[in-house]
């Protein structure tokens, strides 16, 4: 076969590689091209949904943050007759996080009315859910705690705090006040001192208060607790 005119033997010979080439795309094409389309289109499906699920759900967080602000509003204003609804529908309706604050938000209202086996039931309801995230888990086992104090055994509320009295807890003073008191109830002083000075030299990952009862309670119980947070600040 005769080259065309100025063309030489490499280029003819790219030439028809590329005929071939697209011959060859052009019969995979036929073949194949609606299967290829469609899951052009289905990836295309796919990604829209999950950009539109995205967007939803921060959405629906910025929702449930500002139905779950406004019934806080209301309890704070005294108008727990239009919170409770508020927050129920919170707590049956809403994301995870939003719905145990809902619910430790119920328990805590009906501490205010004196029910504390209901109280207790709604914190139970947030620190027996393993799907939660730990810290509603615990804020809510302390609230329940606190609710069912009068009525455990000391060593029940040392085995259920005992494990959020450590030094880098962020509940050691409000566990390790709980604890503290259930040894002292046990009459076991020692490990109330101990654990009051520990809360004691908490820093300020403890509220002042509670340190500063911790500081009286372990020099009762014959321990040297230094607040180190005010020597600290003096210096």
């Amino acid at each position: 076969m005769a080259l065309p005119p100025g063309t030489t033997d490499e280029a003819f010979l790219r030439e028809v590689d590329e005929e071939y080439r697209r011959d060859q795309a052009m019969h995979i094409f036929r073949r194949y091209g609606r299967w290829i389309i469609g899951a052009i289109v289905v990836a295309l499906i796919a990604l829209a949904g999950w950009l539109y699920w995205q967007h939803h759900s921060q959405a629906e967080a910025g929702k449930q943050g500002e139905e779950y602000d406004a019934a806080m509003r209301l309890v704070e204003q005294g108008q727990v007759d239009k919170a409770v609804p508020a927050l129920d529908k919170i707590a049956t309706s809403g994301g995870e996080g939003y719905a145990a604050m809902a619910r430790i938000a119920q328990g805590n209202l009906l501490l205010q009315k004196n029910d504390a086996k209901g109280a207790a039931a709604k914190f139970a309801e947030v620190a027996n859910n393993a799907g939660l995230e730990q810290p509603y888990r615990d804020l809510a086992l302390v609230r329940q705690t606190v609710a069912e104090y009068d009525s455990l055994k000391p060593q029940v509320v040392i085995d259920r705090l005992k494990g959020l009295t450590n030094p880098n807890s962020p509940w050691l003073g409000t566990a390790g006040e709980l604890v503290a008191a259930a040894y002292l109830k046990a009459g076991n002083r020692a490990e109330a001192g101990r654990l009051y000075g520990q809360i004691a030299q908490g820093g300020e990952k403890v509220p002042e208060s509670i340190r500063q009862r911790a500081v009286q309670l372990a020099g009762v119980l014959g321990v040297d607790a230094i607040d180190q947070s005010k020597e600290t600040k003096a210096k």
